[in-house]
């Protein structure tokens, strides 16, 4: 049954897509085979389809509503010169390449394999199309979507910093406050929701450092942290995710008397429905810690039921046989003429690619999945508050890694749409605005990563990029508290690049290519790049603390290096200084709750001052 007769209707359930869009920084990092290549293949394969998938849906007035991350560092990337200028270039080699493949299939009697070569002339010289109507700007089709309501684009740590690992709760507050600044200069509004990178999550407590100092000075002691949940909390983030395994081992921990309005339920019955095995993870939840309750921050746990079926190659639907081989290429223009064939068939076996077989196939797991979801969330169907089943992934899974992942997001949508189910799709944000939490929840410390802890981001592998980067944050913070950085313009641009030379060797992207093995002596190369960097201005701060001004020598290299790292230009290095936070001030008194999210204004937010 078409659902449009149904739509006044509460929904039984709800599910909500994260979509996780981010790359480490990579302009005038290198071009290939790692570098620019990897904006390049995600904005083409990724980025643009899942614009057209939106604008399809925009056409046809049905319900997206997904949560989307654009991370900072993508952000800055996707309107950086570099790219712009070389985008278009790298659509019209692809383009090229087709013609060439073409002619050498039909040359050799291979007609299916001429008219796949059609087929990705065809798609690239769509890319090509929308990118010039775009007027290159990528970021404000999203920002379109945004606007209207179709997404709701959320932000991410500045460059992905891993949190529960970065030495200093000031760095944490940093990455936060930096991504929330970026957010707003691209996208014009503050960012409702945040994907912590790596789905990583640290609660508040006793902290001591995991490693020493580079120069093999013993680590400093120590020291009472902030968890996650506070830095969050402080810069107006609402909700953030984490994966099952953290709710699964947590414990719920009574609301405070000031949430008695509504923000939690307070009847027996709504508070037993909450705890009912089945909804565990299917709602939302306050994040509990020792922080100001009346600005809580909430919680969406990731349902494992669904995810695997999404992301695995094997086991999942990108495995499917008749899908594109994401491995096997044509050189030298490095298009796709082969299908997965089977998750163990060798690189020669690989049969052709036939992409109307493969679109078709995107349907029947597009209800396969709708089937999934309605299985997980039909035993809460009859609650009082329906439950939310929360689907987070790469965005670069959808084009890039499963090329007919848009595709299939759009084809969820329409089942959605066309048949009553029950299901509605949300944002959280809309969610938050229509339901309440199910109570605090006490979270462990965690990631989504193999392990599900901090294994994948610190190893013997990588330890040696922690005794840099703590090294690094510790002397940031030292010249960010002295002040002397804003008495002069020259002061204020060498603290700034420092800072930004710190955020770059903070991403958790370096840590994950090592361990991983993806792109190993590349992630090396730009962690030490990037430590070589801040220890060069490192010493050009030093030359201008004795002397008040630096060489000729000294400001050629510190122009070289802004020329190759110039994001973020706004940076703000007091966001650095010891005890420096965004604070929350409103007429409210201590007793007075906050409103629940979309009834009053946001309390208006001041940087506090930095405490010596």
């Amino acid at each position: 049954m078409n659902n449009s007769s149904s739509k006044a209707k509460r929904a039984s359930g709800y599910l909500t897509f994260t979509l996780h869009a981010h790359l480490p920084y990579v302009v005038n990092h290198g071009t290939w085979p790692h570098g620019m290549e990897w904006l390049h293949e995600a904005a083409a394969e990724t980025y643009l389809p899942l614009l057209r998938v939106l604008g399809n849906l925009e056409r046809d007035g049905i319900r997206f509503q997904c949560n989307l991350n654009l991370s900072p560092i993508l952000l800055e990337q996707l309107s950086h010169p570099v790219f712009i200028a070389e985008f278009p270039k790298y659509l019209t080699r692809k383009v090229v390449a087709a013609r060439e493949d073409e002619a050498f299939f039909l040359q050799s009697g291979e007609a299916h394999l001429a008219d796949t070569a059609r087929f990705w002339h065809r798609f690239f010289s769509q890319a090509l199309e929308d990118f010039r109507a775009l007027d290159s700007n990528i970021i404000a089709g999203f920002r379109h979507f945004n606007d209207i309501g179709l997404i709701d684009i959320i932000t991410c740590g500045a460059t992905h910093g891993y949190m529960p690992l970065l030495g200093t709760d000031e760095s944490v507050r940093a990455q936060i406050r930096t991504a929330v600044q970026t957010h707003v200069r691209h996208l014009g509004k503050h960012p409702r929701g945040i994907w912590a990178p790596e789905c990583g999550y640290r609660p508040a407590g006793f902290w001591n450092y995991p490693v020493g100092m580079a120069d093999g000075s013993p680590a400093p002691s120590g020291f009472d942290r902030i968890g996650v949940e506070q830095a969050l909390s402080e810069s107006d983030i609402e909700f953030f995710f984490v994966d099952t395994h953290l709710v699964e081992k947590g414990h719920r921990v009574p609301s405070p008397y000031e949430l008695s309005n509504g923000q939690v339920p307070t009847d027996e019955l709504t508070v037993a429905m909450t705890h009912n095995g089945h909804r565990s993870l299917y709602q939302p939840y306050y994040v509990d810690g020792p922080y100001d309750k009346r600005y809580a921050t909430s919680v969406f746990p990731r349902d494992p039921r669904t995810g695997i079926q999404v992301w695995s190659g094997d086991t999942g639907y990108p495995g499917d046989g008749v899908y594109l081989d994401f491995h096997k290429k044509r050189w030298p223009g490095g298009h796709r003429y082969w299908r997965v064939t089977g998750t163990k068939v060798n690189m020669g076996d690989k049969l052709p690619y036939y992409p109307q077989e493969a679109a078709e196939r995107v349907k029947s797991h597009a209800s396969h999945f709708v089937h999934l979801v309605y299985e997980a969330l039909k035993s809460g169907f009859d609650d009082a508050i329906p439950p939310i089943l929360c689907a987070p992934f790469d965005a670069e899974l959808f084009g890039h890694w499963w090329f007919e992942g848009p595709l299939w997001l759009e084809a969820i949508a329409r089942t959605l749409h066309d048949y009553d189910t029950g299901i509605e799709m949300i944002s959280c944000g809309e969610y938050l605005d229509m339901y309440p939490r199910a109570g605090f929840f006490a979270l462990p410390e965690g990631s989504w990563g193999a392990g599900g802890h901090n294994e994948v981001w610190m190893n013997p592998d990588t330890s040696w990029t922690y005794t840099h980067i703590y090294a690094a944050e510790l002397f940031t913070r030292e010249v960010t508290t002295a002040g002397l950085w804003s008495e002069s313009a020259l002061g204020s641009r060498i603290a700034k690049q420092l800072c930004r030379e710190l955020l770059l060797l903070e991403s958790s992207d370096w840590q994950f290519l090592i361990t991983t093995g993806a792109a190993r002596d590349y992630a090396e190369a730009r962690f030490t790049t990037h430590n070589d960097q801040f220890n060069e201005v490192k010493a050009i701060w030093k030359s201008f603390e004795d002397n008040d001004t630096i060489t000729d020598e000294e400001e050629k290299r510190l122009s070289a290096i802004e020329r190759r790292d110039n994001v973020f230009p706004d940076i703000d290095p007091s966001f650095w200084a010891a005890g420096a936070y965004q604070q929350h001030t409103s007429s409210v008194s201590d007793e007075t709750p906050k409103p629940p999210s979309g009834v009053a204004a946001e309390p208006e937010l001041i940087q506090s001052k930095p405490v010596a």
